[in-house]
Order: structure tokens, then C-alpha cells, then sequence
């Protein structure tokens, strides 16, 4: 039986998915993608008789009736997730059924939205005496989050943080995420980053929301918050002169 193949497709970039993946995705005879997320140009190069589908249609029933019947009939299927399938991906739920179908799968990451916005403010989120600990998280909408993980309790550790999903609460996100940062600390709101029409927001936490509003960002944008978009850090000690380790004596 083939293997399906869960395929990050990057975060929209078509030149930010993995080598691995758009092989996969131009070698499928079947393809299913999530139309509403995915740069149509990862799959322009699709195979001339693959079989297209738009997932943003579908039901989780939908998308195992099409892999069970292709992988039936000995075809090769990818199914193409946005940015990394792990991150809010929902591919959990799909993987446990290809399980239950005795159906072989593989995953093949991708660029997440959360690392193309750093990219795209040319920014660190691990800055020694900063920040080294990086948090993805998200408001509560139609999806529940975990009482122990209410943002504000998240924010208690001022580390660097990526809001997935949460722009169009961006008041409440400001009012949970002030409980802890200082009204001052850096906010960036990147949507659709590494799109053509990638729009960045700079702002503090007390000038952000009116600045979101202005340029009416109410989807598909990355939030990144702490004091990493600063200027303030120290210098790695990787490349200082007088450390040493295992490949460079330092010099005192």
C-alpha cells in the first residue's frame, strides 16, 4: 500500500516548502490541499492527470473517503497543509484514522508562520539575556484553550511570544498580555508573511490595537510580542574570542 504523505507547504512563499515536499506534491496522483491557506503555485506543478482536491470544502470524513479510495487504488497521495502541519495543522485527528485504516503515512514539516515572521522583521526570538524560551500559543475562539494555558498566565514569563489565530481579538489580547508586560514592550503584527501582499505592524502594547484597526488586519496574521523585537542584549558567547569549546580554543 502507498504511503500518504502530510505535507507542510510552507507558510506561502511557494519557494519556502521543502525540496522533500514539493517533490511529493508534483510526483501525487492525488492532491489535497487546504485551499483557503495554501499559495495555488505549490501545486501548479501537479502532475497533468492528478486528481485536485479543496479541503476547505471538506469534512474529516470527506478527506479519508478520498486518501482511503486512492491509496486503494495504489496512487500516490499528498495531503498539503499550511506553514507546519504540527502547528495547528488538525492532522492529529487525521493520522489516527489513516491508523485505524491500517493506512501508512509520513509527515514532512514545513516553514511555520510563527519563524517567516521573524524572518520577515529580521528579528531573533533567543537573545541572550532576553529571551531563551520561545511560546506559540493562542486566544480562545470556537476552539478551547486549556485553563492552564489562558494567556495571561503565559505571559507571566515575559519570554518571546507567537499569538497564532488571535488578531481579530487583538483588545483582548493586549488586556491579557499587559498584566505582565510593561505597556511599552514591542508588539509586531505580520499578516500573510512571505506573500506578496505580506503587511507588517509595529507598534508598543499600548499603540497596537488602533494600529491594527487602521490597516483592518482581521485574519491570517502572526502576533509577536516581547522585548526580543527590542535592541537591548548581549553577545552570544558562541563567537566570543575568549570561549571555548569543542571546535575553538579561546583566546583570554
Amino acid at each position: 500500500m502507498n504511503t500518504v504523505y502530510m505535507v507542510g507547504a510552507g507558510p506561502g512563499d511557494p519557494e519556502l516548502i521543502t525540496v522533500k515536499g514539493q517533490r511529493i506534491v508534483n510526483e501525487a496522483d492525488i492532491i489535497i490541499y487546504a485551499g483557503s491557506l495554501v499559495n495555488k503555485a505549490i501545486i501548479a506543478g501537479h502532475k497533468a492527470d492528478a486528481e485536485i482536491f479543496n479541503s476547505a470544502s471538506m469534512t474529516l470524513d470527506d478527506v479519508i473517503a478520498v486518501i482511503k479510495r486512492g491509496t486503494e487504488e495504489g496512487k500516490k497521495i499528498a495531503r498539503v497543509h499550511t506553514g507546519d502541519p504540527s502547528i495547528y495543522g488538525a492532522i492529529r485527528e487525521q493520522m489516527d484514522r489513516l491508523d485505524e485504516l491500517g493506512i501508512p503515512f509520513d509527515v514532512i514539516p514545513g516553514v511555520s508562520s510563527f519563524v517567516a515572521s521573524a524572518a520577515a522583521l529580521k528579528k531573533e526570538f533567543t537573545l541572550p539575556d532576553v529571551s531563551q524560551t520561545v511560546i506559540l500559543t493562542r486566544l480562545e475562539g470556537r476552539t478551547p484553550v486549556p485553563e492552564k494555558e489562558k494567556l495571561e498566565d503565559l505571559a507571566s514569563h515575559q519570554a518571546s511570544m507567537c499569538i497564532f489565530l488571535s488578531v481579530q481579538m487583538i483588545d483582548d489580547v493586549v488586556a491579557r498580555l499587559m498584566k505582565h508586560y510593561a505597556p511599552t514592550t514591542p508588539i509586531a503584527i505580520i499578516q500573510r508573511a512571505t506573500w506578496e501582499d505580506q503587511k507588517i505592524v509595529m507598534g508598543t502594547l499600548e499603540t497596537i490595537a488602533q494600529k491594527v484597526k487602521d490597516e483592518n488586519i482581521t485574519k491570517t496574521a502572526q502576533i509577536l510580542v516581547g522585548d526580543f523585537l527590542g535592541d537591548q542584549y548581549s553577545l552570544s558567547k558562541l563567537y566570543d574570542p575568549s570561549f571555548t569549546h569543542e571546535y575553538r580554543q579561546g583566546v583570554l
